[in-house]
């Protein structure tokens, strides 16, 4: 190994560092590179704006019919009148 580095873990952490050690056969030391490693392939990938992913969902259609959606609206208020009335 080239570095060599002393850090402070919380307890917690700490746990979490021996059990994923013992977990992978791999030493502590090889459970921080792996999860380095991971991180950085999850700042590669951006995050998708929602709102955006909100317009591509709505474009693909699908969901539910509008006939469908309207009986199931409409079974919702006559549930509602009626829990309305025995309450």
């Amino acid at each position: 190994m080239i570095h060599r580095t002393t850090f402070a873990l919380d307890e917690t952490t700490a746990r979490r560092l021996k059990r994923l050690a013992k977990l992978w056969n791999v030493s502590q030391a090889e459970v921080v590179r792996r999860s380095v490693e991971h991180s950085d392939l999850a700042a590669q990938t951006t995050p998708r704006d929602p709102v955006a992913l909100l317009h591509e969902l709505h474009a693909k259609g699908g969901g539910v019919a509008t006939a469908e959606a309207d009986r199931w609206i409409a079974e919702l208020n006559e549930d509602r009148k009626n829990w309305r009335a025995s309450s």
